[in-house]
C-alpha cells in the first residue's frame, strides 16, 4: 500500500475541453491529486496557455528533456512563467545537463527520468547497452543523486532497490488499476506499489472518471 496516497493523473490528451473535465472529475479529499501533462498536451494549439490559467493544483510537465547543456537550460528557462511545480528530464542528458538544469529550476523540481517502463532487458540490448534495467536504473540514480536532483522516475519494481540511493521523491509510472497495464512491461497494481507518488492515466480517465478515481482512493486504502 502506498504510504502517502499521492497520484499524478496523466492528462493525455490534445483537447483542453477534455482535460478541464478531468481534472474536474477526480477533484476528491480521499488522496492527494496532480496532474501531469506531457508532449501531446503541451504540443497542442492551446494545451500551454490552459496550463498557464491553472491555480492551485500540482503540475507534472512531462517533457523528458534530453538534449545540448544550452538547450536544457534554455527550455527549463522558458517554463518558468507556467509556475510549474514538477519538471522531468532524462537522467541520460549527462552530469553536466543536470547540474546546469537544476541551477536555473528556481521552484520547479527537477525530476530524473531512469529507464522508461515501457523498456525491459530485451529492448535495452536492442538499442546498445550492455546492462540490465535494474542495474542501469541503479546507476542512473547515483548520477541523480551526484546532480542534487529532487526527485526521480522508475518503474514500481525498482523502488526499494533506489530508496537505499535516493532519499528524496520518486515517482512511478506503470501503475495500473486492477490487472491491465496497457503499453506498460515493468507495471504493478497500484495498492502494491510504495514510491511518494504514482502516475496513472487511462485506467482513471477512461471511462467513468468519477467512479475511477473512487475505485482508486479505495484500492489504496
Amino acid at each position: 500500500m502506498m504510504n502517502k496516497k499521492k497520484i499524478f493523473v496523466a492528462v493525455d490528451t490534445n483537447k483542453v475541453s477534455l482535460a478541464k473535465k478531468i481534472i474536474k472529475d477526480t477533484q476528491t479529499n480521499k488522496i492527494k491529486v496532480g496532474y501531469k501533462f506531457g508532449l501531446e498536451f503541451m504540443n497542442s494549439k492551446n494545451g500551454r496557455r490552459f496550463i498557464s490559467t491553472l491555480r492551485n493544483k500540482i503540475i507534472f510537465i512531462d517533457l523528458k528533456l534530453k538534449d545540448t547543456v544550452n538547450t536544457m537550460v534554455s527550455a527549463v528557462k522558458a517554463l518558468k512563467d507556467l509556475k510549474i511545480d514538477y519538471l522531468t528530464v532524462h537522467i541520460s542528458s549527462g552530469l553536466a545537463a543536470l547540474k546546469a538544469v537544476k541551477k536555473v529550476s528556481g521552484r520547479t523540481k527537477i525530476i530524473g527520468v531512469t529507464t522508461l517502463t515501457s523498456l525491459n532487458d530485451n529492448d535495452l540490448k536492442l538499442i546498445g547497452y550492455n546492462k540490465t534495467v535494474k542495474s542501469l536504473v541503479i546507476h542512473q540514480a547515483k548520477l541523480a543523486k551526484k546532480a542534487s536532483l529532487d526527485a526521480l522516475v522508475c518503474s514500481p519494481y525498482e523502488v526499494g532497490s533506489l530508496r537505499k540511493i535516493f532519499k528524496k521523491e520518486i515517482i512511478t509510472p506503470g501503475v495500473q488499476l486492477g490487472k491491465k497495464n496497457y503499453d506498460q512491461k515493468r507495471s504493478m497494481e497500484a495498492k502494491k506499489v510504495q514510491s511518494d507518488w504514482i502516475v496513472i492515466g487511462r485506467a482513471i480517465t477512461r471511462g467513468n472518471v468519477k467512479k475511477n478515481i473512487q475505485n482508486l482512493a479505495k484500492e489504496l486504502r
